[in-house]
């Protein structure tokens, strides 16, 4: 991520043009001037940029040089920047149709940790993601089939439909919450260019007196190693458990219909 946390919203540009972009449908755009440039690679280019530089980075300007195209080719195809950001939101979210299989014969605790699991990803490996507010999103194909696979693993297990939307978001509001903390981390240490070993050292002397006074005992009394864990394994640790409390309550759910 960029030294900026640029922050963007979902669905504030052309929603007309938006969505007719996602679905393919509407007027198509004009040939362009250079063989071989489509939406898909302008796309494609632009969630590299932000995978690479942050969100701050892309422009459409900072697109077309990377294609090796003149900026105005790139608007034959994108109104602007708000469009296309919904165009890679989207891109990332494709899901594996071989991956999808595999989760609906999963059982429901491991069918939850693989969505889960497979949000981190999506986030760690697109960390520009959680700089994009997606209140009103415009949904397209790419996030409709992910959201039907998450709907249709809650199937049949007696909770109503609000409910199972409401597993989904309980699911994601974890992760995002906990991707986001893990992103902010690595990318202090990258900003500052001061190591999370380095940062707390400088502490240390302080945080020693401060335990000694005796007014924190229960943090005096805590093994040393406490907080020598890593933002992943605290995520996996949480993800289980949340799954553990949401698998419960669909077995009572089951049981009293």
């Amino acid at each position: 991520m960029g030294d900026e946390m640029t922050t963007a919203h979902s669905g504030s540009g052309d929603v007309r043009r938006g969505l007719e972009l996602l679905w393919g449908v509407g007027e198509a755009p004009t040939r362009g001037p250079k063989r071989g440039l489509t939406l898909e690679r302008i796309v494609e280019t632009a969630v590299s940029v932000a995978d690479a530089e942050g969100l701050g980075a892309v422009s459409m300007r900072r697109v077309a040089t990377d294609l090796g195209v003149g900026t105005m080719s790139l608007y034959r195809y994108v109104p602007g920047k708000s469009e296309l950001l919904e165009l890679m939101l989207d891109h990332v979210q494709a899901v594996d149709e071989a991956e999808a299989a595999e989760q609906r014969a999963m059982p429901l605790r491991e069918r939850l940790l693989r969505l889960g699991s497979g949000i981190w990803d999506l986030y760690v490996g697109h960390p520009w993601l959680l700089q994009v507010n997606q209140a009103r999103p415009l949904l397209g194909p790419n996030a409709m089939a992910g959201l039907d696979l998450s709907m249709s693993g809650l199937e049949g297990l007696g909770l109503t439909d609000q409910q199972r939307l409401s597993v989904i978001v309980a699911v994601e509001s974890y992760v995002s919450g906990s991707a986001r903390n893990h992103v902010n981390a690595l990318e202090a240490a990258r900003r500052t260019g001061v190591s999370d070993e380095e940062f707390w050292a400088a502490q240390a002397p302080f945080l020693t007196e401060a335990m000694q006074s005796g007014g924190f005992p229960s943090l005096a009394e805590l093994d040393e190693d406490t907080f020598d864990v890593a933002g992943d394994a605290l995520f996996t640790f949480g993800l289980a458990r949340l799954v553990d409390g949401i698998a419960d309550f669909v077995e009572t759910a089951g049981a009293d219909g």
